[in-house]
C-alpha cells in the first residue's frame, strides 16, 4: 500500500461485521488487494444448549455462495438447521356483508411450501449469527486479509476521478482506490459522503426470543399473520434434550413495548400464553429459554450504491421488513455480485472507476426492488383492518396452496437460485 499504484488499486472493506468479512474475502478470492478496516470484537466460545440469540435464514443461493467462499463447511453442522418446509396462516374473517351469497364460507388462510416442490435440499438453513461470523474470520485468517482494527473516520479526495485517502479514529492515513461501506444502516462512511437515505418507519418492533417447544418443529419453518402482528417460528436444533425454535415476532411498538417493559417472570407468562394463542397450539407449550430483545422496524435505502470510489453493500445500502428473512441474503448477494464486477472489469479501468461500480449498481437493482416491493407489499396488506382486504387476503392465500406449478415458482424465488 506504498506505492501509487498499489494504493490505487487497493479495496478497503469498512465494517467487520457479516456483510464486511464476506465482502472482503469474496473480493481476496477473486485475487482483488484488499483489507478490512474496524474493531476485533473477541468472540464467545460457543456452547452446547446455548444458542446466539440472532440467527439467519440462509437462502439456497447464500449457502452455494458460502460454498464458494470455503465458509460453509466450517460451520459447526450440529449447529445448523436446513428448513425442509415452510407454513404460512392467514388471519380468519368474514366476507364482505354484500357477497356473503357470491364467497365461499371464509376460513383461515395457509400455505404450505415445501424444498421438494423446487427441486432444493432445503429451503432455507438457519445459521447462528456468531458461528457464521466465526468462520468468515477463520477464512478471513487462513487468507492473509489485513484487518485494521480501528475505527473510520473520514476520507480526503484530491481529484474528483483520484484514490482516497481514509482516516481513522487513531489519526492513521489508508490509501485507497475504493472504500466498501458494510457499515451497517447508520452507516459513517455513506454519511460522509454524502448519499441521502429514504427511510419509512412501520410503527413496529421486532421481537426475538428462542423458546422450548414441547412438539417436534419437524424442521418446518411457521409463519403467522397475526392481530399483534407478522409472527414466525423457526426451526433450531434441540437444546438440553427438547425441540428449540427462534422467534421473531413484528408487533406494534406499542404493545412490544409493554412485554419488554415487564418483569422477566411475568413477561414468561405473557409470552407463554401470547404464543400459544397465536399459534393454535401446534407446536404445544412454548417456554422461553432466553431473555426477549427488541429492535425497531424500518425499510430504507440509500439513494444510490456507488459514488466515485465508493460501494455500499448490506445494511449500508439497503434495510427490508424481516417478514421475509431476507436481509442478510441480500447483504450477501451484494458482496458476491461487487466481487464479480470488479474482478470482471477490464484491465485498463481502475476499481475506483464510477462505470466500473455502475455495473455493480445495475446487476443489485433488480432483486433489491423485487425484495423491497415484496415484503413491503406483504407486510402493508396483512396489516390492514378492513374486512374485505382482511377476506380477500385469507381467499388468496388457500387459492395459492391449490396450484403447485405457482408454489414451485414461489419456493424457487425464494431460494434466491
Amino acid at each position: 500500500m506504498n506505492s501509487s499504484r498499489s494504493s490505487a488499486s487497493t479495496i478497503i472493506v469498512i465494517g467487520t461485521g457479516i456483510a464486511g468479512l464476506a465482502s472482503a474475502l469474496a473480493l481476496a478470492r477473486k485475487d482483488q488487494d484488499v483489507a478490512l478496516l474496524g474493531p476485533k470484537a473477541p468472540l464467545p466460545p460457543a456452547r452446547a444448549d446455548e444458542f446466539d440469540p440472532r440467527v439467519y435464514a440462509i437462502s439456497p443461493a447464500s449457502q452455494q455462495f458460502l460454498v464458494e467462499l470455503g465458509i460453509w463447511d466450517l460451520l459447526p453442522a450440529d449447529r445448523v438447521m436446513p428448513v425442509e418446509a415452510m407454513e404460512v396462516f392467514g388471519d380468519a374473517a368474514s366476507p364482505p356483508a354484500d357477497a356473503v351469497r357470491r364467497m365461499p364460507a371464509p376460513s383461515t388462510g395457509r400455505v404450505e411450501l415445501s424444498a421438494w416442490q423446487g427441486g432444493l435440499a432445503a429451503m432455507a438453513w438457519i445459521v447462528e449469527s456468531r458461528e457464521l461470523e466465526r468462520a468468515l474470520r477463520q477464512a478471513v485468517q487462513m487468507f492473509n486479509i489485513r484487518w485494521i482494527a480501528d475505527r473510520y473516520a473520514g476520507l480526503e479526495r484530491h481529484a474528483p476521478d483520484a484514490p482516497l485517502m481514509l482516516r481513522t479514529a487513531n489519526h492513521a492515513g489508508l490509501p485507497c482506490g475504493l472504500a466498501v461501506g458494510a457499515d451497517g444502516a447508520d452507516s459513517p462512511l455513506r454519511e460522509s459522503i454524502g448519499l441521502p437515505v429514504t427511510r419509512s418507519t412501520y410503527d413496529a418492533t421486532g421481537l426475538v426470543m428462542h423458546l422450548s417447544v414441547a412438539l417436534p418443529h419437524q424442521g418446518r419453518a411457521r409463519q403467522w399473520f397475526t392481530p399483534d402482528g407478522v409472527l414466525a417460528l423457526l426451526p433450531m436444533p434441540d437444546a438440553d434434550g427438547q425441540p428449540q425454535v427462534s422467534m421473531v415476532w413484528s408487533m406494534r411498538t406499542a404493545k412490544a413495548d409493554a412485554l419488554l417493559a415487564m418483569d422477566a417472570a411475568t413477561q414468561r407468562v405473557a409470552m407463554g400464553e401470547r404464543l400459544f394463542e397465536a399459534t393454535g397450539g401446534v407446536l404445544g407449550a412454548l417456554t422461553a429459554r432466553t431473555s426477549l430483545v427488541g429492535f425497531p422496524l424500518a425499510l430504507q435505502s440509500a439513494s444510490q450504491m456507488v459514488a466515485p470510489g465508493v460501494a455500499l453493500v448490506g445494511d449500508a445500502a439497503h434495510l427490508v421488513h424481516p417478514l421475509a428473512g431476507q436481509g442478510l441474503n441480500l447483504g450477501l448477494g451484494d458482496a458476491k455480485a461487487l466481487a464479480d464486477t470488479l474482478a470482471t472489469r477490464e484491465a485498463y479501468r481502475n476499481v475506483y472507476d464510477l462505470r466500473v461500480l455502475r455495473r455493480y449498481q445495475r446487476a443489485r437493482a433488480e432483486p433489491l426492488l423485487a425484495m423491497r416491493l415484496a415484503t413491503d407489499g406483504l407486510y402493508r396488506l396483512f396489516d390492514s383492518p378492513l374486512a374485505p382486504v382482511n377476506w380477500l387476503r385469507n381467499a388468496g392465500m388457500n387459492v395459492v396452496d391449490r396450484l403447485p406449478p405457482l408454489k414451485r415458482l414461489l419456493v424457487q424465488g425464494a431460494s434466491g437460485l
